[in-house]
């Protein structure tokens, strides 16, 4: 069996208030490198909080989530955001493009944050992403001037710019049509099969979950399978 890259203990969320609300309630899994995941259920259910607290966007208020051998939970905001820039990749239903960069310039960010590389081996990684996103002829394009199908590869190709184990995706087909979505259900499936990342993606789309390799139903908070 594979080695376990993010592992949640018996974790729970709680909205703090006058009336308290509990988003994720004694959650356990694991997650593995070439595994296609997606969590599934109903509206509210807690399947985005989900997602945020095994991407460390968010602190549990009890368990545990361990990234590789690093028990994120008892780090610094400083050190959980760099673990996210380093290790991590999102993409959500909304690309967050910055709209005044190229798609190109969007690809080369995390890059740039992470310092790691310099100035011309950014470019020429960037570039190679966006072309095996089909989109080596659009680099030099403003976000308006793509359509949402080729901006969500962009936001593809800006997640796996550092080289990220594990890619984390909201509703990542939420918003756009069927020939859309079956591509970026592919990309998302082939990162896991053949390059060997953990994809973890929250939907709502049957067909897309039944393409998925494992999934995670949660309802009210609670992990049912």
């Amino acid at each position: 069996m594979s080695e376990i890259l993010l592992r949640a203990e018996n974790v729970t969320r709680i909205l703090p208030g006058e009336v308290e609300v509990t988003l994720v309630k004694g959650a356990s899994l694991e997650i593995r490198p070439g595994e296609f995941t997606v969590i599934t259920g109903p509206s509210g259910s807690g399947k985005s909080s989900l997602l945020y607290l095994l991407g460390l966007l968010d602190t549990p208020n009890e368990g545990r989530i361990y990234l590789e051998t690093t028990d994120t939970t008892a780090l610094s905001d400083d050190k959980r955001a760099a673990l996210r820039l380093e290790k991590l990749g999102f993409v959500f239903q909304f690309h967050f493009l910055l709209p005044e960069f190229s798609a190109l310039e969007n690809v080369m960010l995390p890059m740039q944050r992470l310092g790691k590389l310099p100035p011309p081996h950014i470019r020429k990684r960037a570039s190679e992403l966006l072309a095996s996103m089909g989109l080596g002829d659009h680099q030099n394009k403003l976000p308006r001037q793509l359509s949402g199908g080729q901006s969500q590869r962009v936001a593809i190709a800006r997640a796996l710019a550092n080289e990220p184990r594990l890619i984390l995706a909201d509703e990542p087909t939420g918003n756009l049509d069927t020939a859309s979505s079956a591509n970026v259900q592919e990309i998302l499936r082939t990162l896991a099969h053949e390059h060997g990342r953990a994809v973890v993606t929250v939907t709502h789309d049957t067909a897309f979950a039944d393409a998925a390799d494992r999934r995670i139903v949660i309802v009210d908070g609670r992990i049912q399978g």
